[in-house]
């Protein structure tokens, strides 16, 4: 049975064994931190992730909504995020591209955290010394998508990356979890670019450092979980406690046909997605402003009110 997910997180679960892959993992408090690097071109096509380092946060807590654990998982964002930029200096121009459509609210998130995203390059250049010493100059767009637009969300970029000239891409897009659990309370950070649509199976030409021509950091939170894997995380759960995995394969198998003979590949995402869009969008967007402009954040922050 095929079960999708964009976090490498979860498909290295399902594959523990394939050699060419490192990982580390650091637990802070209630909030886990799992460092993952694929190494060969064997482990990325078994695990269907492109070669590059991976880094999940996963705190189960966000789903209580506390505020002190929102600013403790932004700060471990932002220093993580600026752990995959490959120049950290403080002259350096930044992309943030909010990848996904406005309209459908597990699909906003890329648009909302750009709504959020301290934009600084206007600033950098009529008025480099308004804050008294230098300061990172940071771009930031929602493209739309494709139905709505009728542009590839690749040709508009690459004509902005050769205009504005940034030293890196970042671009923010909802993902797909195998795992109910994890939507809203994991945001993985990768290296390895990021295809637009893949999260629910409409995967456009991809945002790389090969199509663009600059390195791309891409941030993602899993808003929706395939219903195929809900039942059979059920079904496997129901087997071991009624003591019935010799009947489980059997089980899952007719799950599946069901499943695809009268639903199709449905996908499910929370009653309270809109809080759970906001909530992220901020914290996502707290750790990119707090990585990119830590040293006058205040001040930046003051400036753009």
């Amino acid at each position: 049975m095929g079960i999708y997910t964009d976090l490498a997180r979860e498909a290295r679960e399902i594959n523990p064994d394939i050699l060419g892959v490192t990982e580390q993992e650091e637990q802070i408090g209630d909030v886990n931190i799992s460092r993952i690097e694929v190494q060969s071109q064997q482990a990325s096509d078994e695990l269907q992730k492109p070669c590059g380092r991976y880094i999940t946060i996963e705190a189960p807590t966000l789903s209580n909504r506390d505020t002190q654990v929102f600013k403790q998982v932004g700060e471990l964002i932002s220093k993580e995020f600026m752990s995959l930029l490959p120049n950290q200096g403080q002259n350096i121009s930044v992309l943030v591209v909010g990848l996904g459509n406005r309209g459908i609210t597990a699909d906003a998130l890329g648009p909302r955290v750009v709504e959020k995203i301290f934009v600084t390059r206007h600033i950098t250049e009529h008025l480099p010394d308004i804050i008294g010493k230098p300061m990172r100059a940071v771009a930031a767009v929602a493209p739309g998508v494709l139905g709505t637009t009728g542009v590839e969300t690749l040709e508009m970029l690459r004509g902005l990356v050769e205009r504005v000239k940034p030293d890196a891409v970042v671009a923010v897009d909802a993902l797909a979890s195998r795992r109910a659990a994890r939507i809203s309370t994991a945001i993985q950070l990768t290296d390895t670019g990021i295809h637009p649509g893949s999260g629910v199976g409409n995967s456009r030409m991809g945002l790389t450092k090969e199509s663009l021509g600059v390195p791309v950091v891409a941030i993602g939170v899993p808003t929706v979980v395939y219903a195929s894997t809900i039942s059979q995380d059920t079904i496997q759960l129901i087997a071991q406690e009624a003591g019935m995995n010799e009947e489980a394969e059997k089980m899952l198998n007719l799950a599946d046909q069901v499943i695809s003979e009268h639903y199709g590949p449905m996908i499910v995402t929370p009653k309270d997605i809109d809080t759970v869009i906001n909530d992220m969008a901020g914290i996502i967007a707290d750790g990119i402003n707090i990585g990119l402009h830590r040293e006058y954040y205040s001040q930046v922050e003051e400036l753009l009110a």
